[in-house]
């Protein structure tokens, strides 16, 4: 029997309902539920694990009830799987979940008959950064929106270097340095006016973060290439976040390496507008 995962964005009274029906379909239609342990919450008609420890299971589809924050976290955790992942939007905005909870039953139909041409698997790429001081790997991460090097909590700006495949790009003061997959493109990136990429470009995207420099523009550079954010100055502790989430302290000379990870990420998509109608939509993108 194929599992799914489902994984929901905590304290959403709507799941007390939604969970057990949802439970209900899957079973009738031949698949073995798995809750996260917030979904598990609010129901016990399945069981409940850590969703870290999901990708154990093998299931053969993920159901992501919340909006964007709670999917980027699921497909950091499913990277190195290529499991499907169909977001349904619980959230605000909803740019990546795109299903509506009214269309959730007609998706799974459609997912379940193989109906061709109703949806089709959206292949994203994924950012592999690593984190390196005094000259040896700390940690790495993989992001599927974007890799932050950003100045601590006190409003005086960074000093830092961005290099590209050893080469020197640009040396300059700022509030930070955001290193951007074309998904990312449309999120923190597009907020510190860099450019929108479609999903399907092979590229990464070098926006600073309200620099000094009336000159310092974004960077869009080819999809192989090696980027490396240096901090060469800051009055406190910098700081290193993974899709918005993930924070990690920084020191000075600390050098956090930017790379295409050999992860995708697989979003299923309904038939529908596509991605300039998801800006249209969404973000009022091009509205006069």
């Amino acid at each position: 029997m194929v599992r799914v995962a489902i994984v929901c964005k905590p304290e959403k009274t709507e799941l007390a309902r939604l969970l057990p029906e949802l439970i209900g379909w899957l079973r009738q239609h031949g698949y073995e539920p798995l809750l996260d342990l917030e979904g598990g919450q609010y129901t016990t008609a399945a069981s409940a694990m850590d969703r870290a420890r999901m990708p154990e299971q093998a299931p053969g589809l993920v159901i992501v009830l919340g909006g964007d924050g709670t999917l980027l976290s699921v497909a950091r955790i499913f990277a190195s799987t290529g499991t499907p992942i169909l977001g349904v939007n619980l959230g605000s905005l909803g740019f990546l979940t795109e299903v509506r909870l009214a269309d959730l039953y007609p998706a799974l139909e459609s997912w379940h008959s193989g109906c061709e041409g109703c949806h089709a698997l959206d292949t994203r790429s994924m950012l592999h950064a690593e984190l390196w001081r005094n000259g040896a790997l700390l940690s790495n991460y993989e992001a599927l929106n974007e890799i932050v090097v950003s100045k601590g909590d006190i409003a005086r700006m960074g000093d830092f270097v961005v290099e590209l495949d050893g080469k020197s790009v640009a040396s300059f003061r700022a509030d930070g340095v955001i290193v951007s997959t074309p998904t990312g493109s449309t999120a923190y990136t597009l907020a510190a006016n860099g450019p929108i990429l479609t999903p399907d470009v092979d590229a990464m995207v070098v926006t600073p973060i309200s620099p000094h420099l009336l000159t310092l523009r974004p960077i869009v550079t080819r999809g192989d290439a090696s980027l490396t954010v240096r901090v060469e100055g800051v009055v406190n502790p910098a700081l290193l976040t993974v899709d918005g989430q993930k924070g990690i302290e920084l020191l000075i000379g600390d050098e956090v390496r930017c790379r295409k990870s050999a992860h995708t990420v697989n979003l299923v998509r309904m038939s529908g507008g596509g991605f300039f109608e998801a800006l249209r939509s969404k973000l009022s993108w091009g509205e006069r």
